[in-house]
């Protein structure tokens, strides 16, 4: 099997951009190399305009709107963690009056989606019960849907949690176990027309970190979201209500975490949008020095950034108000 990575670039002068270049997923960078990928063979270069028929569609095809987010540029999705135990912010946000505050503040900062969790996903994290996690999570989005306009989705895995927090006015499901946790929850988000995220992590929150390991972790994480891709549409979900994420630090190890994040933008050959969440990861801490989570702003910013430069549509952060100010300053620069 061959693998396209677009090379893009966000130059936005008509003179630095070359006769034959593309649109990558109709967004704002463009590409006029490819980078071609093979478990066989070393990496080689080809223009982009020797893309097959099929490839150059999927790479350059507009992304419709997702959950009422054009993807048109970067957007950001803020991270209400309703759990006692959450790696970064545990315990915070676990009483409701708490979180519908740093929901409105994240929506005021500029989030353009909430993602309301109730179990932590954490390595080592234990999973929780169902009533209680429909318990953490549904008042709360209730909360906010009563007066926050912004959309909410439900980080969960399960159907019953995702079923309460529609009720209650969710319109994404953000699964990171990409569907595979719960058989009925993918026919449920098909059944209401519910726009999903699949992750992709090795072994579960419990083990995941004992001892990751890839033959190719970029094309071994893109080989199984594409299957998930296609299960889902098979579901009756088109791929337009899809959204992919590479599930940094899920089942990762710090290279395989930095080779998926240099290459992240070879997953808009999926033809969806690409969610990244890297924000406040071990990872960094790791590259950083920074063992509190909540030190690790300035290496989440560089991702944030750089994922933009990558043409990832959507970053879910902890830090709105600092990722809003960095993307309106690189998007200053780039548009100038």
């Amino acid at each position: 099997m061959t693998y396209y990575r677009p090379i893009p670039r966000t130059d936005h002068h008509h003179h630095a951009r070359p006769e034959g270049a593309l649109p990558l997923a109709g967004g704002w960078c463009w590409f006029d190399t490819v980078e071609v990928l093979a478990r066989d063979a070393p990496p080689r270069l080809l223009p982009a305009r020797d893309l097959p028929a099929d490839v150059a569609h999927r790479l350059t095809a507009p992304r419709p709107p997702l959950s009422g987010m054009d993807m048109d540029a970067p957007r950001l999705m803020g991270i209400l963690n309703i759990t006692p135990d959450s790696f970064s912010d545990g315990g915070r946000h676990f009483d409701p009056a708490t979180a519908l505050a740093h929901a409105r503040a994240m929506a005021q900062a500029g989030a353009d989606i909430l993602d309301v969790g109730g179990e932590s996903t954490r390595p080592g994290a234990a999973p929780v019960p169902l009533d209680e996690e429909i318990a953490r999570t549904a008042p709360v989005i209730a909360a906010i849907r009563a007066e926050i306009a912004t959309p909410i989705s439900i980080d969960t895995r399960k159907t019953p949690v995702a079923d309460e927090a529609f009720r209650a006015g969710a319109t994404l499901v953000n699964d990171v176990s990409g569907f595979t946790f719960d058989a009925s929850l993918a026919p449920f988000a098909s059944e209401h027309a519910l726009p999903v995220c699949i992750m992709h992590a090795q072994g579960t929150p419990e083990t995941m970190q004992q001892d990751p390991r890839y033959a190719d972790v970029l094309l071994d994480v893109y080989d199984w979201l594409g299957a998930r891709v296609e299960a889902l549409t098979a579901l009756g979900i088109p791929r337009g209500r899809i959204a992919v994420d590479p599930g940094i630090g899920f089942g990762k190890t710090r290279d395989h975490n930095l080779r998926l994040l240099q290459g992240v933008s070879l997953f808009h050959g999926l033809g969806c949008p690409v969610l990244l969440g890297a924000s406040r990861k071990r990872f960094i801490g790791d590259l950083t020095g920074t063992p509190v989570a909540s030190d690790r702003v300035p290496g989440s910013l560089a991702i944030a950034v750089m994922a933009a430069n990558q043409g990832v549509q959507i970053l879910r952060v902890h830090d709105v108000a600092e990722t809003r100010a960095a993307l309106d300053v690189w998007d200053a620069i780039r548009s100038c």
